[in-house]
């Protein structure tokens, strides 16, 4: 019988990361680049592998145990609970740019609404600062559990994070190479959760608009090399 070594969490994201991958290999073969469908469908099905069975041979042999961990992640989003949004945007640059973009996570509140600051403490290891109205105010340091470089870069937070969150970030790159399909999804607390309250509070009531935004300033500013922002000019009568 397989041990399982591996948190629910990083099941979730590993399941979720291998199906993106599926589906981007599918892709490749209807294009006719079967190299590239094949180390997809190859990388895919290991994840998927690892998240359906919650064992890693890589933790096997160097010792590691991320299940036996009692983080707060692994506690609120085990399973299929936990609040999910989900977003994605075509953008005209290559897989290649938009990964080593999103992989400077310092320049994340440049384009996502009410992040204030991004600190990088290690390769996998960096503290966010969110804010919304009033005193609402969120940190929390978060671990990249796997990282595909132009492929797919997933996360969870640390135990005592005031937002206890998991999520993934995929590249696919289009047919023709037009560019690039970018998806984005989002498991956060329990429903009706502390974190949850106040992930509305820094986020608004739909992450999901927050979500896209996101996403839609990304795209501009990868794009255009600038976000349009109308901050300083007159307004209208209402």
């Amino acid at each position: 019988m397989t041990s399982i070594n591996v948190q629910q969490t990083e099941r979730w994201a590993s399941a979720l990361g291998g199906a993106a991958l599926l589906v981007a290999a599918a892709k490749r073969l209807s294009d006719e680049r079967p190299g590239q469908a094949a180390f997809l469908s190859a990388v895919g099905a290991g994840l998927m592998w690892r998240g359906g069975t919650g064992h890693s041979s890589l933790y096997a042999a160097t010792g590691i145990n991320t299940a036996e961990r009692g983080d707060d992640a692994r506690t609120h989003l085990s399973g299929a609970r936990g609040t999910i949004v989900d977003g994605a945007v075509s953008i005209a640059r290559s897989p290649n740019d938009l990964y080593r973009e999103w992989r400077q996570l310092e320049r994340i509140p440049q384009f996502v609404p009410n992040v204030v600051s991004v600190k990088v403490l290690d390769d996998r290891r960096s503290h966010w600062v969110a804010r919304g109205p009033g005193k609402a105010r969120a940190e929390w340091i978060a671990d990249i559990i796997n990282d595909i470089p132009n492929e797919l870069i997933a996360w969870q937070t640390r135990g005592g994070a005031d937002m206890v969150s998991a999520g993934s970030v995929h590249f696919a790159a289009e047919p023709g190479n037009r560019g690039t399909t970018m998806s984005v999804k989002l498991q956060y607390d329990l429903p009706g959760g502390k974190a949850t309250a106040l992930f509305a509070k820094v986020f608004g009531s739909e992450p999901s608009q927050v979500l896209r935004e996101g996403l839609r300033r990304f795209k501009q500013l990868m794009e255009a090399g600038e976000i349009p922002t109308t901050e300083g000019q007159p307004r209208g009568g209402r």
